[in-house]
């Protein structure tokens, strides 16, 4: 992948730093603030036929532009992804802008920002995870990812191995497995989608089992049983009638000759601790 230190066959900058590259000495004054002036470099590009020095000067302009990239990834950071994912990202994106730039149709960064952006927003919407995973798994899968497309990317162009993966990431195979099961998990299934498999045009939600009130009462009773036979024989009592015998608290508190009051806060304490208790269950 792209890495943040410039191309070593970049001419020397004159002034600047190291993370926000300047002007060449082969390159005339920037034409708009913040953004390198490069179109003599893309002139060059599209005289040149594919070969080592075409690479060089792609690589040139990619070093060039690398900074306004890693600024527009930076734009979107605190969503749930690494910036260093998002640079990686925006890098690619920048990468295919010097690839599809025609310098007759005007500045570069006019092309190259919303060919970024986009790119970025499409790892979004088609690589974000639907539900929140642990972060060794989001880790897995993203080693896996770069590392599946940059072996892709090399001469002959075939699928690598779980065991070439695993060789290129310093990783365990089962590591690998992990993070390539988490790529097929990454996004959720629609419940609207329809079935492939004999679905005869259902969908996935007609396969699933409707809400049934009686099965929550029974829930809830097992839950609650234990927390009951904690209770005192009294407060056991009143809750039985309150809520077997339908009995009213005035009514209770005449039988167990208690005032009505006295039933009301024995009933709310004893619904508080078998509900605390069962909860911890």
């Amino acid at each position: 992948m792209l890495s943040d230190s410039p191309v070593n066959s970049r001419p020397h900058a004159v002034g600047g730093s190291a993370s926000e590259p300047c002007v060449t000495s082969r390159v005339p004054t920037r034409a708009h603030e913040g953004c390198p002036a490069s179109a003599p470099l893309f002139a060059r590009l599209t005289r040149l036929e594919a070969g080592s020095e075409r690479d060089r000067v792609r690589e040139e302009l990619v070093a060039l532009w690398l900074p306004m990239a890693h600024r527009l990834a930076g734009r979107f950071r605190d969503r749930g992804e690494s910036v260093e994912d998002l640079r990686q990202v925006a890098a690619l994106g920048l990468v295919k802008a010097v690839d599809r730039f025609d310098p007759a149709r005007g500045a570069f960064e006019s092309y190259a920002i919303p060919t970024i952006t986009g790119e970025v927003k499409r790892h979004f919407r088609d690589r974000m995870w639907a539900v929140r995973v642990p972060r060794r798994v989001q880790e897995l899968r993203n080693k896996v990812r770069v590392a599946r497309r940059e072996l892709a990317e090399r001469p002959g162009g075939r699928e690598p191995s779980h065991a070439e993966i695993a060789a290129h990431c310093d990783m365990t195979v089962d590591d690998v497995a992990a993070g390539l099961d988490a790529l097929e998990s990454f996004k959720a299934l629609s419940l609207d989608a329809e079935l492939t498999e004999g679905g005869e045009g259902r969908s996935l939600a007609d396969t699933l089992g409707e809400s049934d009130p009686s099965y929550d009462v029974v829930v809830d009773r097992e839950s609650a049983k234990e927390a009951l036979r904690r209770l005192p024989e009294r407060e056991r009592s009143i809750l039985y009638m309150r809520f077997f015998e339908d009995m009213t608290q005035s009514r209770i508190g005449e039988k167990l000759g208690l005032s009505q009051m006295h039933v009301s806060r024995l009933i709310t304490r004893s619904c508080q601790r078998v509900r605390e208790e069962a909860l911890r269950r």
